[in-house]
Parts: structure tokens; C-alpha cells; sequence
């Protein structure tokens, strides 16, 4: 399956003054699988050693820090030659080795031309572990929509979409509706590369929740074995619950939703844990003048439609027939913070009283957009025309079930759309 993170590894070969690559990301997002696709098409050999398995060289690599040690060993134990931009050294669960960052610093200090790449679970932890500016560092999130559509041949379109959103103009009813279909079975399946190669099998979703479920049951375990001492079982439920309390009217996480007389005490720490592991997306409510501190709660997104439509117990049918559900708005609006997030955007959302509310508020390189969404043409959509009078600046979106148009203040967007954004 085509990935976009492919293009920047091209990029990272390509670049004589590369450092070592730290591939980072959740639990079976494709992290493996997308690196030794590219290792066996653009090297002529590989080395992969899996340090969670392979105690070893895991061992090895715990008790040496010596960059030409190490770099023999590894040679040794793949039995393969490290040829200088003509190997690619893959080293998986990276996170099993505590010392990690000095050794692949060391690596890329005394052997620039080594292509070496580790791969870790873990998000912005894994990212700031790395954080010395000796490494490279990519982050892997399930698949996007545009992903999506590539996976099931729907290149030209995915081009269509793109091509009518630079250009503001409607993609016509034919069009339109069958990007409409897509975008629902994409709610359904979602985006983790397991989910939908069960899908293209045979295209049928009747095995696909089981996949999800398996998803869900490897990601809560890892919660266990991987969160803070004393607070596995609490980040757990923290991640049970994110799905439907993003479903309740404000969306906004409440410590007593996840147990009855939860506490910030209690849940504070596993929240903020899941969110620094890539498990949960957060987005503060944003004020002028307002200090968002660590402390603050906001919303939390699952990291996947599929994974949350799993979680959240909504048989596919739901979704495939177009037709409004309790946990609609919900989903959609995950679906959106996943396309933000996957785009390199912050996330914060703005509240005026109970007068008006905008869900996204999206900040990347010092430019700012807002985004409302409605699930109907027929829904008031004042969000936007109150937040400028509050002295809201940026691009406007709304993200809507109507093809593109233009109003005076912002653009009209389809949900298959957010993508491009």
C-alpha cells in the first residue's frame, strides 16, 4: 500500500548529510512493514533485527556504546554486508534499548554514509527521547482518507478531490456521492493497515471489527505493560473512555465520566501519558489571553475512526447508510482531528459562553485557520461569523455533507475533503 511517509524517506536516502532516521508511531500503524518495503526497493541489502525478540543483539547493544563495536556485531549477527549507501540497518523496537539516542548519535557521528533506521512506539515520548538534534524523526499515523483511496485504486478520485478543493469548485452529483461512499466506509474501516487489507481481500467489512478488536486488545495491553508504575489499569480506562465522552454534547473529557467520583488526582497523569505516547490526540480550549498549561482538560481524540467505531459498539450498516446516528457527530469529529493532526496542525478549540463554539482552531508555521462542521445542509452554521466578531483571524472552513461552494466568509468543505486542508 502507497504511504506519503515514503516520499520522505526517499528524501532522508537521498540527502548526503542524513542523519540516523528514528521512525516513531502507534502500535500497528505499518511502522515495519512501510520500512522494509522501502529497504528492499531502494537498497541492495537489509539488516532487520527485532530487539524485542532477538535478546542478543539486544543485549549486545545494553552493554557496548562503541559506534565501530557495534556496527561489526550488527553486521555480523545479520551475516549481511554493511556497504556504505548501499545497506539499509533496521533496528525495531528501539525503545527496548535505554541508552538508544547515544548510540544512533555515535552511529551517525563516526559512520555518516551508514543508512541506519530504529523504529519505536511511543509518539512525541519516543520524539523527545530523541531530541538532541542528532537524529531525524518521523512520526507514522494510520492511514489518512487520501491513503485510504489509494489502498482501494481510487486514484483518479483522489486527484478529483484535491483538484476541486484548489480550485473551490463542485465536484458534481456523480462524483460527489460516490466520494461520499468512500468517506463512509472509511468511518468504518478506518485507517490502520490491518483493517484494510482485511477489507480488500475480498471487499467485505464482515471480519473487519474482529481485526479492530485484536487492535484495541494489543494497544490496551501495551498500555498496561508500558504505563508509569501504579497507573496501568487507570490509563486503560482512560482510553476506554475517550471514544464516548467525545460523543456527549460538548465533547469535552471529564475525570467523572471515566469512573463514577473520578478525580484529577487520579487521572491527570494517565491522561497526560496517553496523550505524550501518540494514544490520544489532545485539543485545549483556547481563550485570548488564555495560558494553556499541561493541567488543562480539553477534548481527546482516538487516533482512529475505525478503532473509536469499534470501541463505540456501531455496527457498520450505521454508517455505510448515510443516515444519522447517536455517535455520528462524535466520529466525524474525530475523523477531522485525525486529518489535522496527520497534517502537522495543533489543535485548540474556542468556546464563546453558550453562545457559539468553533471545534478546531488550527495553528502550523505561524499560520491559523478555524473549522466548524454540521452534519446537514440544513443545520445553523453561526459559529464562524461569531468567532470573527470576537476577533478571530485565519482561514475559515466549514466542513460539511454539501459539495464545495463558496460563502462570504469561509469555504464550504465535504468531510472527504478535510484531507486537504
Amino acid at each position: 500500500m502507497r504511504r506519503k511517509c515514503t516520499e520522505k524517506l526517499l528524501q532522508w536516502k537521498k540527502n548526503p548529510k542524513r542523519k540516523p532516521l528514528v521512525l516513531t508511531g502507534g502500535r500497528q500503524t505499518g511502522k515495519t512493514w512501510l520500512l522494509q518495503e522501502f529497504g528492499e526497493k531502494n537498497y541492495e541489502n537489509v539488516i532487520y533485527i527485532n530487539l524485542e525478540t532477538e535478546r542478543p543483539a539486544a543485549d549486545f547493544l545494553n552493554s557496548h556504546s562503541d559506534a565501530e563495536e557495534i556496527l561489526l556485531f550488527l553486521e555480523s549477527y545479520g551475516s549481511k554486508p554493511l556497504h556504505q549507501d548501499k545497506t539499509l540497518l533496521i533496528l525495531d523496537n528501539f525503545h527496548h534499548i535505554p541508552d538508544g539516542p547515544a548510540i544512533l548519535a555515535a552511529i551517525g557521528l563516526d559512520f555518516p554514509g551508514c543508512h541506519a533506521a530504529a523504529i519505536e512506539r511511543g509518539g512525541l515520548a519516543s520524539a523527545s527521547r530523541h531530541d538532541t538534534g542528532d537524529t531525524e524523526i518521523l512520526e507514522l499515523f494510520p492511514m489518512d482518507f487520501e491513503e485510504f483511496l489509494w489502498a482501494n485504486k481510487e486514484y483518479s478520485l483522489a486527484k478529483e478531490i484535491q483538484k476541486h478543493f484548489q480550485e473551490k469548485s463542485p465536484m458534481g452529483k456523480s462524483l460527489h456521492q460516490r466520494a461520499e461512499s468512500q468517506f463512509r466506509l472509511f468511518c468504518c474501516i478506518g485507517g490502520m493497515p490491518a483493517a484494510v487489507c482485511e477489507y480488500r481481500k475480498d471487499k467485505k467489512l464482515l471480519m473487519v471489527p474482529d481485526v479492530q478488536a485484536k487492535i484495541l486488545s494489543l494497544m490496551e495491553a501495551d498500555i498496561i505493560s508500558r504505563a508509569p508504575e501504579g497507573m496501568g489499569y487507570h490509563t486503560r480506562s482512560c482510553f476506554r473512555s475517550a471514544p464516548a465522552q467525545l460523543c456527549k454534547e460538548n465533547g469535552k473529557f471529564q475525570y467523572k465520566q471515566v469512573v463514577k467520583g473520578g478525580t484529577a488526582k487520579v487521572y491527570q497523569g494517565p491522561l497526560q501519558w496517553l496523550a505524550r505516547y501518540g494514544l490520544l490526540f489532545p485539543s485545549p480550549r483556547k481563550e485570548p489571553g488564555m495560558d494553556i498549561g499541561p493541567g488543562i482538560t480539553g477534548k481527546y481524540y482516538f487516533p482512529d475512526t475505525g478503532l473509536a467505531a469499534c470501541r463505540l459498539g456501531i455496527p457498520p450498516f450505521l454508517i455505510l447508510s448515510g443516515e444519522m446516528y447517536p455517535q455520528a457527530r462524535g466520529l466525524r469529529e474525530m475523523f477531522l482531528a485525525q486529518c489535522f493532526i496527520q497534517n502537522g496542525y495543533h489543535l485548540s478549540y474556542w468556546t464563546s459562553g453558550n453562545q457559539a463554539s468553533v471545534p478546531f482552531l488550527l495553528e502550523k508555521d505561524g499560520e491559523q485557520a478555524a473549522v466548524d462542521f454540521r452534519l446537514s445542509p440544513g443545520e445553523k452554521a453561526r459559529n464562524l461569523a461569531r468567532y470573527k466578531e470576537c476577533g478571530g483571524s485565519g482561514r475559515m472552513y466549514l466542513i460539511s455533507t454539501e459539495d464545495f461552494h463558496q460563502k462570504e466568509l469561509y469555504d464550504v468543505i465535504p468531510f472527504y475533503a478535510a484531507f486537504c486542508i
